[in-house]
């Protein structure tokens, strides 16, 4: 018999007519459903999302909070927690499995789903709780929820004890490691890498990539200073706009600077200071062949324009701003593990960049940022593992 607590959940205000009315159609063949729970989704969500559509073959239907590439889901509001919504929810989507991205409990659809069946993970658990305004007052709701669960797969021991006194089964626990955004491997074209490597021998080499016009003068003023104790010191330089690759090139020779520019199949010579690059498809090269990347955009933009994981994977060691933006989670868990540098203003990026030209400081952040995105990698690949089990999917 279920909890007074679920029992009453299905005298809430019914509102099934509105939102059967406002679901989108169900696709056909299989289908997972991925909750985030958290009002600021991780990049883990994203991550996962795409898998299960590109591997599996599987849609994915999300509720709760969507940005960046989670917008572009097959994205419907969540059902309130009450019978009643989330059976008519069920009957319409029939999910093979559900996922829970973090975030707090919700009892009557974990009663649902297992009901019917449904495989529930929970994943990226970091703390048992139930979701605000859920029937959380009635003895035993939580430990009711967390023992109806299929999988909890929880970032580290301390979140798994807290399950296990909680009373999650120990049976279902599994310690992951956060799951992080995708740490694949960005393509180069090897014989390209390896030319201009040659070219490059042993000269310095920091990147700026997706670099406003906003931060391109913050940026020149630290590459002219550092220039002035590493002579030989090149920056791979890439606009946030690739079509002002061209006018920048022109721009920075009239200043003086000695400039190559990549479109104009141009390559960099030894007296060449800066190198116009404006292929977004070639950022896995110039990772791979620059020891330290800035991550533009995150000086005084809106936040990182890329994902620090692509650095990280390919070992170039990462230089970012005060401003992570949509990459706040994982940058900070990476500055966490030592495994980039934060400067606080324009006028610290000098100093910042100066100090990891020694070859020794740039190669520990950079192991130290490979091992993070290697790990999200093996938790994403861990939770994927138990919902093919579960769902027996190959």
């Amino acid at each position: 018999m279920a909890p007074l607590g679920l029992s009453l959940a299905a005298f809430r205000p019914r509102t099934s007519s509105a939102m059967a009315a406002a679901r989108l159609p169900r696709p056909d063949g299989r289908l997972v459903w991925l909750h985030v729970g958290s009002s600021d989704p991780a990049p883990a969500a994203e991550e996962l999302m795409r898998r299960l559509a590109e591997e599996e073959d599987v849609s994915v239907l999300l509720t709760g909070p969507a940005s960046g590439a989670l917008a572009a889901a097959l994205h419907q509001d969540p059902p309130e927690d009450s019978i009643v919504e989330v059976r008519a929810f069920l009957d319409h989507w029939r999910p093979e499995a559900l996922v829970l991205s973090d975030g707090g409990l919700r009892p009557v659809l974990i009663a649902a789903a297992r009901s019917r069946g449904l495989p529930v993970l929970l994943t990226d658990a970091r703390t048992p709780r139930l979701m605000p305004g859920s029937a959380g007052w009635f003895s035993g709701t939580l430990r009711k929820s967390l023992t109806a669960l299929t999988y909890i797969a929880t970032v580290d021991e301390a979140a798994a004890a807290a399950f296990r006194k909680a009373g999650a089964p120990p049976q279902i626990l599994a310690i992951t490691g956060r799951m992080e955004e995708r740490s694949a491997v960005l393509p180069c074209l090897e014989a390209e890498r390896a030319a201009l490597a040659k070219l490059f021998a042993s000269r310095p080499v920091w990147f700026a990539a997706s670099l406003p016009e906003a931060e391109e003068t913050a940026v020149l003023a630290a590459h002219r200073r550092v220039l002035g104790q590493s002579h030989r010191l090149l920056l791979i330089l890439l606009p946030a706009d690739p079509a002002r690759a061209q006018p920048l090139a022109e721009k920075l020779e009239a200043e003086g600077w000695t400039v190559a520019l990549r479109s104009a199949e141009e390559d960099p010579e030894p007296e060449t200071e800066v190198f116009v690059v404006d292929t977004p498809a070639e950022l896995g090269l110039w990772y791979r062949l620059a020891p330290i990347t800035f991550l533009g955009s995150s000086l005084s933009g809106n936040g990182a324009a890329r994902s620090p994981m692509e650095p990280a994977a390919l070992g170039s060691a990462i230089l970012h701003g005060p401003r992570a933006g949509a990459y706040g989670a994982l940058l900070g868990r990476l500055g966490a593990a030592r495994a980039a540098r934060a400067v606080a203003a324009a006028p610290d990026l000098a100093e910042a960049l100066g100090d990891l030209l020694a070859p020794d400081r740039a190669a520990r952040l950079a192991q130290a940022a490979w091992i993070v995105a290697s790990d999200g990698a093996e938790a994403t690949e861990a939770v994927l593992d138990r919902l093919r089990a579960l769902t027996g999917a190959k």
